[in-house]
């Protein structure tokens, strides 16, 4: 095959297991970073997103991107400060792609763009919502708005474009699922606020295969959301997480109000729920998901 792959924020814990499935499957992989360093089997091209600058050799020698680059939401509380850099780093780096793409020869045929189920808000309860659903007003919704308006410059530009709004995503190294099972370990885990907001959820490794399929796939294009077949409520994953780890839930539920107090308006990202459904995925797609039932995706993560 030896087509490349650039993947931008190809070093957090999503793009170093991606960067593994694709070269297993044959693909020749590239990154882009701010501090090139060696990584055995994959070539590191610099950029700079706030001077603007990005080596032409990275977009030259691709033959797809996939653009996973962003500050944390949930890494550090929302101050105004936060807030835009949370927003400047999509939006900045979408925009550095682009230009280098729509300015540099190259011979890219797809791109493949993170996005976020933030789109529809933090918290629409348990009204479900399809790629067509409506977007919200808070900051997450405004966030994924601005992102996604970015990566329009790319379609525009006549190269296939396809927007993955991703859900909590499960893996072992960063996001929530640690957070949440260190306190059932210690005996003291417990639902959050009311334990009936939805937590629409995928495995990593099944968002890695969506972004493969995604650009193997000529007929993938536009926004997927890209979520298990099946939401389920906050303490419902609380409670498949001790189970798996043989561990009780003694503790009452975890008042919002505390989290509130401990996280200030990025609370929203736990106290809050989305019932977000893979609609496009299962009408249109013929990808066969490895993990669509929970308690199977977490006995492969923590057992």
């Amino acid at each position: 095959m030896n087509e490349t792959v650039l993947i931008s924020g190809g070093t957090g814990s999503i793009g170093r297991r991606l960067t593994q499935l694709l070269q297993e499957k044959g693909y020749q992989v590239s990154l882009l970073s701010r501090s090139p360093k060696s990584i055995p089997n994959v070539q590191v091209y610099q950029w700079d997103i706030k001077k603007g600058h990005i080596d032409p050799q990275a977009i030259a020698t691709a033959d797809h991107i996939i653009h996973l680059a962003g500050e944390g939401i949930a890494d550090e509380r929302w101050t105004d400060e936060r807030k835009e850099a949370i927003i400047s780093s999509r939006t900045q780096s979408t925009d550095l792609l682009a230009q280098a793409l729509a300015k540099n020869p190259h011979h890219v045929k797809s791109f493949m763009g993170a996005s976020a189920i933030g789109f529809y808000g933090g918290n629409t309860e348990d009204r479900p919502l399809i790629e067509t659903s409506q977007g919200g007003s808070d900051f997450l919704a405004q966030t994924v708005r601005a992102w996604e308006r970015s990566e329009e410059q790319v379609a525009a530009l006549g190269i296939r474009t396809v927007k993955f709004r991703i859900g909590v995503v499960l893996m072992t190294e960063g996001g929530a699922l640690p957070k949440l099972v260190q306190p059932v370990k210690l005996g003291a885990g417990a639902p959050i606020g009311s334990g009936q907001q939805y937590i629409s959820w995928i495995h990593l490794d099944d968002l890695c295969r969506l972004f493969m399929q995604g650009l193997s796939d000529n007929s993938w294009q536009g926004v997927y959301n890209a979520v298990a077949p099946n939401p389920v409520t906050n303490e419902t994953l609380t409670r498949a997480i001790a189970g798996v780890l043989h561990k009780p839930i003694l503790l009452p539920n975890i008042p919002n109000f505390v989290i509130k107090l401990m996280y200030g308006e990025m609370a929203i990202v736990v106290t809050g729920g989305n019932y977000v459904l893979n609609k496009r995925i299962a009408d249109e797609t013929n990808f066969q998901y490895q993990y669509a039932d929970l308690t199977k995706a977490l006995e492969n993560l923590l057992m």
